[in-house]
């Protein structure tokens, strides 16, 4: 492949990988995806193919729906065992980041959301609310009619409106609710944690790694005693990670977050859904390979003094 068309394709990469990892949630599966296309891009007649971005675009659509589909996604995720790979701020494959709409499609409460689409709504819902294609483009590369584009993103966004909690908060605030949080669960009282949890509050862990389910819990008396447990340091945490670790705050996934940072590797990360000014949800990350690319990320960073210095 001459120099020109590799540099067509790589002005698309970071844009491609978006929206890879809107459709699948995974940052790992993203990249696969996109060269895939990278080595279908090398062996198409590129002389015919008029518009390389909307080219591009539709064949990494198919790639996703089609891996989506397959028996093996929908056995993994079908039983539960399957959240989201968070992703540091500023994260190419958190872009576009200009409209909220854009930044609330990479919202972990979102992605969790759009397990409920079919492969194809989730592909609709995507397109045209993020990328803003029109209805009839979004029917060409998915091989639908207008109607039936249209009638799918109404489905969507009627799923995908429960995850909205009255808009964004910003980054000072979340901030300080953690701390609270955070300040909470080290004083050993459930009472204070419930006083800042909302009504309906929910937990998620991955249970790292070593379930084959994502762990669930739903009332807030008991989001609380979890999350006292989950926060508050002892011995055998400590062992398991091989040490003290410091916790950070950082913005994942354009939401508040804890990470867990030892020797620079980040061995565990907490992420916080705010609403209406407490804590309306807790997912916790401690399958490593869930952190690979947080991980990498972070150790880019300068990152700021720590809450907590030796956890």
């Amino acid at each position: 492949m001459d120099s020109a068309s590799t540099e067509r394709f790589e002005a698309s990469r970071n844009r491609l990988a978006s929206l890879a990892y809107r459709l699948l949630g995974s940052a790992a599966d993203a990249e696969d995806a996109v060269q895939d296309a990278f080595l279908r891009w090398q062996a198409a007649d590129r002389d015919l193919i008029a518009v390389p971005e909307a080219w591009l675009t539709k064949v990494v659509t198919h790639l996703c729906v089609d891996r989506l589909r397959s028996a093996q996604s929908r056995r993994e995720r079908a039983v539960g065992a399957w959240l989201p790979e968070p992703l540091l701020e500023n994260d190419p494959m958190l872009g576009p980041a200009d409209t909220f709409e854009q930044r609330e499609s990479v919202s972990l409460a979102v992605l969790i959301l759009m397990e409920r689409l079919s492969p194809v709504e989730r592909a609709v819902y995507v397109l045209r609310e993020v990328f803003s294609y029109r209805h009839a483009e979004v029917a060409e590369m998915l091989d639908i009619s207008e109607a039936a584009s249209q009638q799918h993103l109404h489905r969507a966004r009627g799923r995908v409106a429960t995850a909205r909690r009255g808009g964004e908060v910003d980054p000072a605030s979340a901030r300080r609710i953690v701390e609270e949080f955070l300040a909470a669960a080290a004083s050993g009282r459930t009472e204070r944690l419930v006083a800042l949890l909302t009504d309906d509050a929910s937990a998620m862990s991955d249970g790292a790694g070593r379930t084959t389910t994502v762990l669930r819990y739903e009332t807030r008396e008991r989001v609380a005693v979890v999350a006292r447990a989950a926060l508050m340091p002892t011995p055998a945490k400590r062992r398991l990670v091989g040490g003290s670790p410091a916790l950070h705050f950082a913005l994942v996934n354009g939401g508040p977050a804890l990470l867990a940072v030892l020797d620079d590797r980040v061995v565990g990360a907490v992420t916080f859904e705010i609403g209406d000014g407490k804590v309306a949800a807790m997912r916790g990350f401690a399958d490593q390979a869930r952190l690979v690319r947080l991980g990498e990320a972070w150790r880019t960073r300068e990152p700021d003094a720590p809450l907590v210095a030796a956890w």
